[in-house]
């Protein structure tokens, strides 16, 4: 991961990974809605949003500390999802 990246870079790549983690979260769970009656799209946005909000806590939290977002709290708010 590259360091000193400005405002504007970390903002991207914050997003980008938002996006992955929406994405990912999201088709994990296609099977197990339908299985228990839950509509498939609805079911991605359920999966999708709650794992975007979990790294959006865990960003906000890293960012009260000091003020600020470093790449190594970027990187550590975006662990708190478990990877499969």
């Amino acid at each position: 991961m590259p360091k000193g990246l400005n405002k504007l870079e970390k903002l991207r790549m914050v997003l980008v990974r938002m996006i992955a983690v929406f994405i990912a979260n999201g088709l994990a769970v296609i099977g197990a809605g339908s299985i228990i009656g839950i509509d498939i799209i609805d079911s991605i946005l359920l999966a999708g949003s709650l794992g975007v909000i979990k790294v959006s806590e865990q960003l906000a939290r890293n960012f009260l500390d000091d003020g600020k977002l470093t790449i190594e709290e970027i990187n550590e708010s975006f662990s708190v999802l478990e990877k499969k």
